[in-house]
């Protein structure tokens, strides 16, 4: 089953005192790409979570947030007044004042909410708090998160399959009107060299017949498109096989795709006829979409 790398997953959860709130999200990158967003107070916690993530996933650039809060009145306990700052700030406040007045200048008077307003008045009342069964309750939230993330990327890639499996049939296709487009040329194309030898021997006196057959000879053989067609439909067969897979194909998949790229442009290179080019250019574009939808593949 194919796994897109476009993924989108967000929970809530509450426990030891907290609230919380997850937020997971990714697009497509060539690697494991991971960046998170996690309250730096929690001895541990960013090693733990990196390591549950990288375990789930393989592939894409990934954002992970946590938003941590306090739960109801216990956010109002567990504030309190810092008496080292309080002292500093009432200090800086009087000699502010004190210049003021000294200038002429009369300020407006200072409210307490403006004081506890000013960062490093209040603190957590218990800074040295263990803090492992809040660490634990999010450990164990993770998991449910995870899932919800995988089974999004899981959708987006059912969808992402299907798209792909209908590029393969088109690519499958061309590649049997390519094979009897060849075959219908192959029927006159000795008739064609002969035609050519005919007319060179004519106009080039004392030529070398069997030279210029081999000549001719060597120009049928690199016209022949029979290899590039046996190894288009054999790269059509290992897509296949890559959709049916259940982990992470995407890095096969990227090569395969530049391998389906080489043999098209070999193609239209030997196509020596209008029709022939036409469907090479044909499996070119339906081969580079592939190659836009491949990008997303885990």
């Amino acid at each position: 089953m194919t796994i897109s790398m476009t993924g989108f997953a967000a929970r809530k959860g509450q426990g030891a005192g907290h609230v919380w709130a997850w937020d997971i999200r990714s697009v497509n990158g060539k690697g494991l790409d991971l960046r998170l967003r996690l309250p730096d107070w929690i001895d541990g916690l960013e090693a733990m979570v990196r390591a549950e993530v990288q375990r789930a996933l393989s592939r894409g650039s990934v954002s992970l947030s946590l938003k941590l809060s306090r739960d109801g009145a216990e956010a109002e306990a567990a504030l309190r007044v810092n008496p080292p700052v309080l002292g500093a700030v009432l200090a800086a406040l009087q000699q502010v004042e004190t210049a003021a007045m000294a200038a002429g200048v009369t300020l407006a008077q200072a409210t307490a909410a403006d004081v506890l307003a000013i960062r490093g008045v209040l603190e957590q009342a218990s800074p040295e708090e263990d803090m492992s069964p809040l660490r634990a309750a999010l450990l164990s939230d993770l998991p449910l998160l995870l899932a919800d993330f995988a089974a999004m990327r899981a959708a987006e890639g059912a969808a992402l399959g299907a798209v792909i499996a209908a590029q393969l049939d088109q690519i499958a296709a061309l590649t049997a009107a390519a094979a009897r487009e060849a075959e219908a040329r192959r029927a006159v194309a000795p008739a064609a060299l002969r035609e050519a030898l005919a007319h060179v021997l004519a106009h080039a006196d004392g030529a070398d017949e069997t030279r210029v057959a081999q000549e001719l000879a060597l120009i049928a053989v690199r016209q022949d498109v029979t290899e590039e067609l046996d190894r288009l439909a054999a790269h059509v067969t290992a897509a296949r096989g890559l959709l049916a897979e259940t982990g992470p194909v995407g890095r096969k998949f990227d090569f395969l795709m530049q391998e389906f790229m080489r043999e098209a442009n070999t193609l239209c290179s030997k196509a020596q006829s209008l029709a022939l080019t036409r469907i090479g250019l044909d499996l070119k574009t339906v081969i580079d979409q592939m190659r836009e939808q491949v990008q997303n593949v885990e």
